[in-house]
């Protein structure tokens, strides 16, 4: 048996290193190092805190030659609290965050009891599993995803002492099912026809040349004309605004296809549930669904022609996941877990959770993009008096959003808008608490050719 794994180790490794990912593997297959943390248990985890705070950092090799640095970190934010760190060797350094390294946080004024044990299964920062106590005979289980908490507080029948010198198979086969594992084992290979096509995205908008140009679009014909009138615009122009820079992504996947680009009209008409019957003068004046009804009806069209007609259904096209119920707010004190509506009717998902939501959609929806239509509540002003205003939604800018992995396994979202591509840190810190996003779901196909 013990042949066996070690073929099905080195395996993994040749194929993982095919990608440039030699440094992380399944992570079934991460060596094991709680010897090393039971020879750690008196000098390291159970000793004084001002013993401890005073020891050089030591180097410690495992059997398959991977080497770990054990140090303090007392530099948290946390004044009260400082870390043992057993940091694995990641291109010549020790990071803290390489796959398999720990982070042990003790308390200043304790000897003895620890306040969590946090281990990075992957090389992500963002990405760990974290252990506190609850008991004397169990601890709580975290799982966080660049701040969303997939699981949170779930109780396991372990100590938390005992979890210092377990295997970490042992304690995470104590979760069960509870432990989604697949957030952490995600195959750069899957991701291929998505990297080949943000490449692509990205020669033909420098091919194009095109510029933003308010209320533009490109009509079925390959003219540039303006949404609002179809009006032609004039050749100095030949640009998109939001709107149309999405259609012509969506007309780059469908082309192929079907030969022929999508009318502008039809791509104007109210989809699905949106606004009352009091919004409706205020639609007339300032059309705040535009943004809603474009990213959905580009999203049904392509969902019923790439795959049937049901697949161009509201129910299929939005994304309404609930993958992680708190976040991770960060504060000047420190940072707490706060509650995370999730999908909210119309309005999508609020902003300070949209990362954690796009890694969750990577891995379970592979080769997506997503139409992203930015919105905010707004007063129906200069209809009514202005103490029976009510209020609605108004959805002012569409974005393309596209999660995949890279040829190294390194999460990265390509954010594209208003014939231009952002950062995704930019787009995503752009808006206020008070904004939402809402997406629709789009399935890669083949070559794009807008």
């Amino acid at each position: 048996m013990a042949v066996k794994k070690i073929f099905i180790i080195l395996i993994f490794l040749f194929l993982f290193s095919l990608n440039g990912i030699a440094s992380d593997v399944p992570t079934r297959f991460i060596e094991d190092d709680s010897v090393l943390r039971i020879s750690l248990l008196d000098s390291w985890f159970r000793e004084s805190p001002g013993t401890v705070l005073s020891r050089p950092s030591e180097i410690h090799t495992l059997r398959n030659g991977t080497r770990i640095q054990v140090r303090v970190d007392s530099s948290g934010q946390n004044r009260e609290e400082f870390a043992i760190v057993l940091a694995r060797e990641q291109n010549g350094s020790f990071p803290g965050w390489a796959q398999g390294s720990w982070v042990y946080t003790r308390r200043r004024d304790n000897d003895i009891n620890g306040s969590r044990i946090r281990i990075f299964l992957r090389s992500d920062f963002n990405t760990y599993i974290q252990f506190r106590p609850f008991g004397s005979e169990r601890s709580m289980m975290d799982v966080v995803i660049y701040d969303g908490y997939v699981v949170r507080s779930h109780p396991i029948p372990i100590p938390f002492e005992r979890i210092l010198v377990l295997p970490v198979e042992d304690v995470l086969s104590a979760a069960g099912n509870y432990f989604p594992r697949h957030y952490f084992d995600p195959d750069p290979n899957m991701y291929r026809d998505t990297r080949n096509f943000v490449r692509a995205v990205r020669s033909s908008l420098n091919e194009t040349g095109m510029a933003f140009v308010d209320d533009g679009a490109i009509d079925e014909r390959g003219n540039f004309v303006f949404i609002d009138s179809l009006d032609p615009q004039e050749l100095s122009a030949n640009g998109v605004n939001c709107s149309g820079f999405a259609k012509w992504v969506v007309d780059g996947i469908l082309r192929p296809i079907t030969g022929q680009r999508l009318p502008i009209t039809p791509l104007k008409e109210p989809f699905g549930e949106r606004g009352a019957s009091f919004t409706d003068p205020w639609e007339e004046l300032h059309d705040p669904f535009f943004g809603l009804d474009w990213s959905r009806n580009l999203a049904s069209i392509a969902g019923a022609t790439l795959r049937s007609s049901t697949f161009g259904n509201l129910d299929e096209i939005e994304v309404r996941s609930r993958n992680f119920s708190h976040i991770i707010s960060r504060q000047a004190g420190g940072s707490t877990a706060i509650v995370y509506p999730g999908f909210t009717e119309i309005a999508g998902y609020g902003f300070e959770g949209l990362q954690a939501l796009m890694y969750t959609l990577a891995i379970d929806e592979p080769n997506r993009i997503y139409l992203a239509a930015i919105n905010t509540e707004t007063m129906a002003q200069q209809i009514v008096p202005p103490r029976a205003q009510p209020r609605t939604r108004q959805f002012f800018h569409v974005a393309v959003l596209i999660p995949f992995f890279n040829e190294n396994g390194v999460f990265q979202v390509a954010v594209f808008e208003s014939a231009a591509e952002t950062s995704f840190t930019r787009f995503r810190t752009r808006y206020g608490p008070d904004h939402f996003v809402n997406l629709v779901r789009i399935p890669i196909e083949g070559n794009f050719n807008p």
